[in-house]
């Protein structure tokens, strides 16, 4: 699987995570595209803001089954950089 093939969507794991979840997932996809990494951290954490303020927020199960998804094929660097910006994004999202 490459960077901008979607048929991760299509992954047989995916099919109960809500389509409508799936589909927010690949527009976010298409709006980070080419985004430099400084750039990334403010766009998915105010992602995941929208997400949890209009109910589409992804359980802890989904999240890892998508991530599990995505991770499938990459070299062990993509591997590390997906768990660091996982890691950061959770991290961002702790109450003080």
């Amino acid at each position: 699987m490459n960077q901008t093939d979607n048929g991760w969507i299509n992954h047989p794991s995916l099919q109960h995570i809500d389509a409508s979840k799936l589909q927010m997932l690949l527009s976010m996809a298409d709006q980070g595209r080419g985004m430099k990494q400084n750039e990334l951290l403010p766009f998915l954490m105010a992602a995941a803001s929208r997400s949890r303020t209009n109910g589409t927020a992804f359980s802890r199960e989904e999240t890892d089954l998508i991530l599990n998804v995505l991770k499938q094929g990459r070299s062990p660097e993509e591997t590390a950089r997906i768990d660091r910006l996982v890691s950061l994004v959770q991290q961002m999202q702790k109450p003080i």
